[in-house]
C-alpha cells in the first residue's frame, strides 16, 4: 500500500501560486533560452531542434546593427532618467511648500503613470505629426516657424520626442518618491540648520538632499529596468526609423523575432540586453545601500 506524501499546510496555500508561475513565467523562460541556442526561425518549426550553440550569442556581440540600438537605449536612458529625476526633484519641492489642495496636487501627478504605454505612444505620434500634431500648429499660429518641423521623420528630432513622451509619462514616478522622502525628513535638523543661520540652498544641499538620496536611486532603480526594456512608445511612435535612427534593444528584438522570424536569434539578443538592465539595477542598488549607510540606516 502507497504511504501517501502530506505536504505542509504552507505549501499548499502556495502550490496554485506555484504552478501557476511555473507555467506562466518559468516555462517559457526555458523555452526562450534553450531557442537561443538554436537556429529557431518561426516560419521553420522543425529548425527548433536545430542546436547551433553560442553561434548566436557571437553573432549578438559582432553585429553593428545590435551595438546600435544599445548605444541609443544606453542614451535614452541616460538622458531620460537625469532629466526626470531634475523634474522630478522640482516638482516634489514645490507640492510640498503647498498648503492648500496638496492631496489633489498628488493626485494630479499621478495621471501621466495611468496611461498606458501604447496610448501615451499614439497620443505623442498625433502631437507631434507634422501636419495636423499640435506641436507644429501651435508653433506656425504663434509665427515661430514658416513651415511644419519633421518631428517623427528627423533622425535627431524622432529621439528627441520619444525622449520626451517618456519624461511626461514617468517624471511623476519620481516626483511621488522624492516627496516621500521629503516628509520623512526628521524636523529636528531642519530646525537647527534654520537656528544657526543656514540659507535655503545650505539646507538643502547638506540636509535635505542627503536625506532624499535613497528615495532617488529606488527610482533610479525602477526606472532604469523599464527604459532599458522600452518598446511600446518607440514602436508605435516611429516604428524605429527613419532609417533605424531610433531602433532601440526591444525594438531591434521584435523587429528580428517577429518580422525576419529568426527567433532563435531574438531570443539570443534579449539575453545578452538583459545585462543592461543588470548592470544598472546593481549599480544603483549599491548607490543607494551607501546613501542609507551614510544616513546610518544601514544594516
Amino acid at each position: 500500500m502507497m504511504r501517501r506524501i502530506k505536504l505542509p499546510p504552507w505549501l499548499v496555500l502556495l502550490l496554485p501560486a506555484i504552478i501557476v508561475l511555473m507555467a506562466v513565467v518559468l516555462l517559457p523562460l526555458i523555452l526562450s533560452l534553450y531557442s537561443s541556442f538554436t537556429a529557431y526561425r518561426l516560419t521553420r518549426p522543425d529548425s527548433l531542434y536545430r542546436w547551433v550553440g553560442t553561434y548566436n550569442y557571437e553573432k549578438a556581440l559582432t553585429d553593428a546593427k545590435f551595438w546600435a540600438a544599445f548605444g541609443r537605449t544606453v542614451l535614452l536612458l541616460t538622458i531620460a532618467l537625469n532629466t526626470e529625476m531634475l523634474l522630478g526633484l522640482g516638482l516634489a519641492l514645490l507640492v510640498s511648500k503647498v498648503t492648500r489642495g496638496q492631496r489633489t496636487l498628488r493626485t494630479m501627478m499621478m495621471f501621466p503613470m495611468m496611461f498606458s504605454p501604447i496610448l501615451v505612444g499614439f497620443q505623442f505620434k498625433f502631437i507631434f505629426n507634422d501636419n495636423v500634431g499640435l506641436v507644429n500648429n501651435a508653433l506656425q499660429s504663434l509665427g515661430l516657424t514658416e513651415q511644419a518641423i519633421p518631428w517623427l521623420v528627423d533622425g535627431k528630432l524622432a529621439m528627441f520626442s520619444i525622449i520626451f513622451a517618456e519624461v511626461w509619462t514617468s517624471t511623476s514616478v519620481f516626483a511621488i518618491l522624492i516627496l516621500a522622502g521629503l516628509y520623512a525628513i526628521p524636523k529636528d535638523p531642519l530646525e537647527a540648520a534654520k537656528v544657526d543661520g543656514c540659507t535655503s540652498w545650505q539646507t538643502f544641499r547638506h540636509i535635505t538632499l542627503p536625506f532624499i538620496m535613497p528615495f532617488i536611486y529606488i527610482a533610479m532603480a525602477i526606472r532604469s529596468l523599464d527604459v532599458a526594456r522600452a518598446y511600446d512608445i518607440v514602436q508605435i511612435m516611429t516604428n524605429g526609423g527613419p532609417a533605424r535612427r531610433t531602433e532601440l534593444i526591444w525594438t531591434l528584438i521584435g523587429r528580428t523575432g517577429y518580422v525576419d522570424a529568426k527567433m532563435g536569434y531574438a531570443n539570443a539578443m534579449g539575453y545578452t540586453s538583459i545585462f543592461l538592465a543588470i548592470f544598472f539595477t546593481v549599480y544603483f542598488f549599491r548607490k543607494l545601500t551607501t546613501a542609507r549607510n551614510e544616513l546610518g540606516m544601514g544594516g
